[in-house]
C-alpha cells in the first residue's frame, strides 16, 4: 500500500500511508449480497421450469456478472488503488485502476491543514482532510480518510517542522 520505495527521494521516509475508509464498500457489499441472493433464486426458479432452462440460466448469470463487475468489483478496485501517503517531505495522493493519477504537495508549500466530519463520519471514525497550499492549483480534498484527526495532527506537525527548519515560523 502507498508509495513504492523507488519513488521516494534520498532521505525521504514514509510517515503515514492510508487507504480511503472501508465505508465506501458498504453499498458494494450490499449489492453483492442482493445480487447473489436474487441470482440464486432466479437460477433455481428457471431450473424448475425446464424447457429452455439453459439459456435462461446463462442470461441470469450474465446479468448477475455484469452487475457484480460494475457495482462491486469496480468500486472495490477503486478503493484498493486509492491511497494517501505522507512522507517527511510531501503529501501524495494516488488513485486509479488502469490509469494511475496522483497529486503531490511538498510540505513546505502547505499553508493550512483542516478536516471536516459529518455525523456519519464521526460515527465511523473518518472524515475529509482539506490541505491548502501556496500554488496556483486549488487545495487538496482527501475524502474518507480513516482516523482523520490523527492524520491531521501528524500532517500539521510535519508542516510545522518543515517551516521551522526553513525559519519561517511566522507564516504558519
Amino acid at each position: 500500500m502507498g508509495v513504492s520505495r523507488k519513488l521516494l527521494t534520498e532521505g525521504e521516509e514514509v510517515v503515514l500511508s492510508v487507504r480511503t475508509h472501508v465505508k465506501v464498500l458498504a453499498l458494494p457489499v450490499l449489492v453483492l449480497l442482493v445480487t447473489c441472493g436474487v441470482g440464486g433464486y432466479l437460477v433455481a426458479l428457471v431450473q424448475d421450469t425446464g424447457g429452455s432452462a439453459g439459456a435462461l440460466t446463462i442470461a441470469v448469470l450474465a446479468v448477475g456478472a455484469v452487475v457484480l463487475v460494475w457495482w462491486v468489483l469496480r468500486p472495490f478496485l477503486r478503493w484498493f488503488t486509492t491511497s494517501y501517503t505522507i512522507t517527511n517531505r510531501r503529501l501524495i495522493e494516488q488513485k486509479g485502476i488502469l490509469t494511475r493519477s496522483g497529486r503531490v504537495i511538498p510540505l513546505n508549500l502547505v499553508n493550512d491543514v483542516a478536516f471536516e466530519k459529518n455525523l456519519n463520519d464521526r460515527l465511523l471514525g473518518c472524515g475529509t482532510l482539506v490541505v491548502s497550499n501556496a500554488s496556483e492549483q486549488s487545495g487538496l480534498r482527501l475524502p474518507d480518510v480513516p482516523h482523520v484527526e490523527s492524520v491531521h495532527r501528524t500532517l500539521s506537525t510535519l508542516v510545522f517542522d518543515v517551516h521551522r527548519q526553513r525559519g519561517d515560523d511566522e507564516r504558519v
